[in-house]
């Protein structure tokens, strides 16, 4: 179960684990354990202050890119990523890339079979750009935001499994870790289940609303995945909260995964 409010750098196991997937030299993650929120739109830094010192939580994601983002983000700037930071914030980066084809919403950006790989490396350099842009240094984690698709469209799953692996690689490669943030029954469990392992998520952060804050009871898939500080659970949404600085419209999540390097 996490707890509130811890953050280390990690190596170790967790270093370990992962290189198997790349040859490639990165930066240790720095783990934050404890309460995250997410928001649609980054708030202000005055409300970002006022909830570090009067509410449980000390994470905060925030979409930093992709076509398929749903906000404006007025205020998430590197000035405001610093001045947060400093504040003791711990953010993590959300990337809304490309969505499945099998998929009902209308978003601006979908893969196909075709364009999958290569759609997913244009992507990846987008959002390691953007993490960049904002301060965000190697040994940072890049969550890919895929939403809820049909598991059980077998064509759609081989497509989304191909996007997910070559952006994994690319990200890893530019010395990022890779995350991903998905639904339990549907995109995370295409992850968490697949058989092939290779070039898969490293960090995973699943959707399952059973308000609990844990990111071991009711873990939905097997309990040896993702150990060594590589989860998040999102476990309630649209819950609305005041705290010191103002009231937002926030999803709940405990946490115990990487984070944002900043400064």
């Amino acid at each position: 179960m996490a707890v509130a409010g811890v953050a280390v750098l990690a190596g170790g196991a967790f270093a370990a684990e992962a290189a198997t997937a790349t040859t490639v030299s990165r930066p240790a993650p720095k783990i934050y354990t404890g309460h995250v929120f997410d928001t649609c739109t980054a708030p202000s830094l005055t409300t970002m202050k006022g909830w570090y010192s009067s509410s449980v939580y000390h994470g905060a994601a925030v979409y930093v890119g992709g076509k398929n983002r749903g906000c404006a983000q007025p205020n998430l700037t590197a000035s405001w990523v610093k001045s947060v930071s400093a504040t003791g914030w711990k953010l993590v980066p959300l990337y809304v890339g490309a969505q499945p084809p099998c998929q009902t919403s209308a978003n601006p950006e979908k893969m196909t079979a075709a364009n999958a790989t290569s759609l997913a490396v244009t992507d990846a350099n987008d959002a390691v750009a953007k993490e960049a842009a904002l301060g965000m240094k190697p040994g940072s984690p890049v969550y890919l935001d895929m939403e809820y698709f049909d598991p059980k469209n077998t064509s759609c799953v081989n497509t989304v499994l191909a996007y997910i692996r070559s952006f994994d690689k690319t990200v890893k490669a530019k010395g990022y870790w890779s995350g991903f943030y998905g639904f339990s029954n549907s995109s995370a469990a295409v992850v968490a289940n697949a058989t092939n392992r290779t070039d898969l998520p490293e960090i995973l952060w699943y959707a399952r609303y059973d308000d609990v804050y844990s990111t071991t009871k009711g873990f939905p898939y097997a309990s040896t995945l993702y150990t060594g500080h590589r989860r998040g659970h999102q476990y309630a949404v649209n819950k609305k909260v005041t705290h010191t600085g103002g009231t937002l419209t926030i999803d709940r999540n405990a946490w115990d995964a990487p984070v944002a390097i900043v400064g």
